[in-house]
């Protein structure tokens, strides 16, 4: 048996290693992914300057692409905390529609355009705040988000009978969106994010999303697997329930099944000394739940070269490797992406035929782009 004074020890020791991180260790973003977070921020500031300075860490330290906040109270203070993180830039409507805001990273995404959808007064029953679309530009490719905040509370059961049911405003809500994604985004990549007020799990009859789970042919519940997961990961820890949802197009399906994809409720309770009560206290009562995105770029469709007379040796490469390009060229660029479609590095070269290079990223597999007057050539490289 342990005698006092060793637990005690011990008990320190646990603490220190639980509580030895704070909320600038938190990590989710990274260079090589699309990562779009959700996040209903209870009613922004929660508690004054201990809320803004809390979350601003959060968000520099989350290192994402693109935030979807819901519930933002005081617009101001929000801009001021934005202004202040260097590399961020916050769209909120002037005109009050719920609290709904993006914040995007600057050096990652463009912006096309930002605007509200359902937004006059026949739709005011069925979306108290009003959906806010972004089309986006990330490493090429076009993306559309649309944050929603729905309707809350209610018994779990649909009332088709009664339009101030909570459950058949959310139903309604959800029609409705799946009818606009329909007729105005049917090929594109599209990105359903927000506190939805209702759990995907429910039985049909009274499931308000049953709409989009039927039609799995083209949507899916990107967060599916927290919903069935353990109620210590939902994103709704005061009730237990999962609220926060991410529902993507068929679009997305294949880049979402990548293997550096993923979901996940961010547990920020847990870089926090006094954990979820402190998080509640001063943060928000909803987790974040964040998706991440390896995308399969464009540039995957070319068709590689098999029968070009460029050489590249040794492949796989330890970082350095040459090209041969088999022929003399007045003038070539060389361009080096990951897969996501980043580029990595690109130079132009005047009467070369053998070319020495160097890769420094790590150990991969990256897409080698040779372009010269008319010719192109696509040869995957691979880095152990």
């Amino acid at each position: 048996m342990l005698n006092k004074p060793l637990i005690s020890i011990l008990t320190l020791f646990l603490s220190f290693q639980l509580y030895g991180q704070d909320l600038a260790d938190i990590s989710f973003g990274t260079d090589s992914t699309f990562e779009v977070v959700t996040w209903n921020i209870e009613w922004f500031p929660k508690n004054g300057s201990i809320t803004v300075d809390s979350v601003s860490k959060i968000i520099e330290s989350l290192d994402v692409d693109l935030i979807g906040l819901q519930e933002v109270d005081d617009s101001t203070l929000c801009r001021q905390m934005i202004d202040n993180l260097p590399g961020y830039e916050l769209f909120m409507d002037n005109v009050w529609f719920g609290g709904l805001a993006y914040i995007y990273k600057t050096s990652s995404v463009s912006v096309q355009s930002i605007y509200k959808i359902y937004d006059t007064a026949p739709f005011w029953n069925t979306f108290p705040r009003s959906p806010l679309v972004i089309e986006l530009v990330f490493n090429g490719e076009t993306f559309i988000l649309i944050n929603n905040h729905f309707k809350c509370c209610g018994d779990g059961l649909l009332d088709f009978d009664n339009p101030a049911d909570e459950e058949t405003r959310r139903y309604e809500a959800s029609t409705l969106l799946k009818e606009y994604i329909d007729a105005n985004f049917n090929s594109s990549r599209v990105i359903v994010i927000g506190d939805l007020n209702d759990i995907i799990t429910d039985l049909p009859v009274n499931n308000v999303y049953q709409m989009f789970i039927d039609d799995s042919t083209n949507y899916a519940f990107a967060d599916m697997s927290i919903a069935i997961g353990a109620s210590s990961e939902w994103s709704f820890p005061g009730w237990p329930s999962h609220l926060d949802h991410v529902l993507i197009t068929n679009e997305l399906f294949t880049e979402f099944s990548n293997p550096n994809s993923e979901i996940k409720t961010i547990m920020v309770e847990d870089y926090l000394a006094g954990g979820l009560a402190e998080y509640d206290l001063n943060i928000s009562d909803h987790r974040p739940v964040g998706l991440k995105i390896q995308l399969t770029p464009t540039a995957l469709s070319l068709v590689e070269n098999s029968n070009s007379n460029v050489k590249i040796f040794p492949n796989p490469t330890n970082g350095y490797f040459s090209i041969d390009l088999g022929e003399t060229y007045n003038a070539v660029t060389i361009t080096i992406t990951d897969l996501t479609g980043k580029v990595i590095q690109s130079s132009t070269y005047n009467e070369s035929q053998l070319l020495n290079l160097k890769l420094e990223e790590p150990a991969g597999v990256y897409l080698l782009m040779i372009e010269s007057e008319n010719k192109e050539t696509l040869i995957r490289l691979i880095k152990e």
